[in-house]
């Protein structure tokens, strides 16, 4: 997904070199508008099948030329057989020879264009040293007879649709068990053929509205996936193994890498943020104990919702793509999901395409996918840092941690390094209350003092200017003893009383 042309368009940021990928990127290459996938070779789940079935019927015209060709050296074969018996019978043994090379070479172009896988040949072998155990056994009884019996209960207030659905769903699993022998290929696209097939009888036949065939479609999901998980899940004709193993010591090589080499906008420093990173490492770690693909998709966008609060919190803003894509790639160095290559490849095969294609779902499943590309081609440019540095810390000789602390070693495990960090946070914070309460007794002197030297002040001017008591002033004339002309003032109004 990171081509040369989106390497180019990864951005400036604060001076340094962001991780940035154009939405335009994660979309199908064919443009129709859906989501892409890299497992898909950057097809959305409608044109990858379509792409499948050219591929597929390519090869079934290879396979017909293949044999008009055997036919007519045979006939060659046989018709120079006429001269002699020995020439006939080296001639045979060549044509045998060159027949068994031609069948057992298995250049099927569906194969080479999508993923090459091992033999089914060794899966019965592997599958019998391998048995699980009866606990585990006994587990997914318990889940699967738990699933099935919501999935009764669920079919039953869909009446006679219900009774369609759980009758193409027994007959699909019937017809799977007999197909343990394909390659994991061909079981996903008779899944993606039965997801298509019962959401067209579903819409057609029995006219249900488009939310309940949604929710049916995510019971089929549940109920199909818990019954085959263990047969489907990470099987051993493929390398998802091989690609976890591989996926997992790239991570752990790349354990030197910091938020600040990243551009991660998260400040883990904020007790809330840590919160949010914890939670977010705990869902994508929680995904591989999920068995549907629907509920592995949730823990994605559980994940994905709380790094996007986390960033928001610490820049005090809503995230945007160019903020969310680097800190999901540093979830994933630090968290290191078990069997994550094994859990995208279960959800690429077998989840209901339309979850993929679109909706938030298929938004962070995307980006979980170009993630772990990138950290698959991780380099010095990315990181921002020199070919020399990053050669030193690929290879152990030094650490970007053990610069900033030379008292830390590289073998000092995460847990020492967090006490370190805890005790060196502990005694700031005593320097700091130190500080604290020495600027509080500085300020009760200052208010002593203060008081000490008003109350001195106050004296002071009291001996300076004494206070002298005055006798009482004299009582107030009369408010008319200054009228001399009262008499001819009106006599005073007096009540009269009118009877009746």
């Amino acid at each position: 997904p990171f081509s040369s042309s989106a390497r180019r368009k990864m951005n400036l940021k604060s001076e340094r070199r962001g991780i940035h990928v154009d939405q335009s990127e994660l979309l199908c290459k064919k443009g129709c508008g859906y989501y892409g996938n890299p497992a898909w070779q950057g097809f959305c789940s409608k044109c990858w099948r379509e792409e499948y079935h050219k591929a597929r019927q390519k090869q079934i015209q290879e396979d017909w030329e293949l044999a008009e060709r055997l036919q007519r050296e045979e006939e060659e074969a046989y018709a120079s057989s006429q001269s002699t018996q020995g020439a006939q019978s080296l001639t045979f043994s060549k044509f045998e020879e060159k027949k068994t090379n031609e069948k057992t070479r298995k250049v099927t172009t569906v194969k080479k264009f999508f993923t090459a896988s091992s033999r089914a040949g060794a899966k019965k072998v592997v599958m019998e040293a391998k048995a699980p155990s009866p606990s585990i056994h006994r587990q997914a009884s318990i889940e699967t007879d738990r699933v099935s019996k919501e999935f009764i209960e669920f079919i039953r207030t869909y009446q006679k649709p219900g009774q369609d659905i759980y009758k193409q769903c027994k007959l699909f699993l019937d017809t799977m068990s007999h197909k343990r022998d394909l390659s994991i290929e061909e079981q996903s696209e008779c899944a993606q053929d039965f997801y298509q097939n019962v959401a067209d009888r579903l819409q057609t036949r029995w006219k249900v509205p488009p939310e309940k065939v949604e929710k049916a479609m995510d019971e089929v999901e549940k109920y199909i996936m818990t019954r085959q998980y263990k047969y489907v899940f990470c099987p051993e004709t493929t390398d998802d193994e091989k690609k976890d193993l591989a996926v997992q010591k790239r991570i752990r090589a790349l354990h030197w890498v910091t938020p600040q080499m990243l551009c991660v906008p998260v400040s883990e420093e904020i007790p809330e943020v840590s919160d949010m990173v914890v939670k977010a490492i705990t869902d994508i770690i929680e995904m591989d104990s999920k068995r549907v693909p629907r509920d592995k998709l949730a823990c994605i966008t559980k994940c994905s919702k709380h790094i996007f609060n986390a960033i928001k919190i610490t820049k005090n803003e809503p995230a945007s793509a160019d903020d969310f894509l680097p800190t999901l790639i540093y979830i994933v160095l630090k968290g290191n999901p078990p069997r994550l290559q094994s859990n995208i490849q279960y959800i690429t095969r077998f989840c209901n395409p339309s979850r993929l294609m679109t909706g938030e779902d298929g938004y962070y499943f995307t980006n979980l996918c170009c993630a772990v590309a990138f950290i698959e081609k991780l380099d010095a440019q990315s990181l921002n840092l020199s070919q020399e540095d990053f050669d030193r810390f690929m290879t152990g000789q030094t650490s970007p941690k053990k610069q900033e602390s030379d008292s830390f070693s590289p073998d000092v495990c995460l847990g020492v390094k967090q006490m370190c960090k805890s005790l060196d946070l502990l005694s700031q914070l005593n320097e700091r209350q130190e500080r604290i309460v020495s600027e509080a007794k500085k300020l009760e002197k200052d208010l002593i003092d203060w008081t000490d030297g008003i109350t001195k002040e106050v004296e002071e001017i009291v001996e300076k200017y004494p206070l002298e008591i005055k006798p009482k002033s004299q009582a107030l004339a009369a408010i008319d003893s200054e009228n001399v002309e009262n008499d001819k003032l009106p006599p005073p109004l007096q009540p009269q009383v009118y009877a009746g």
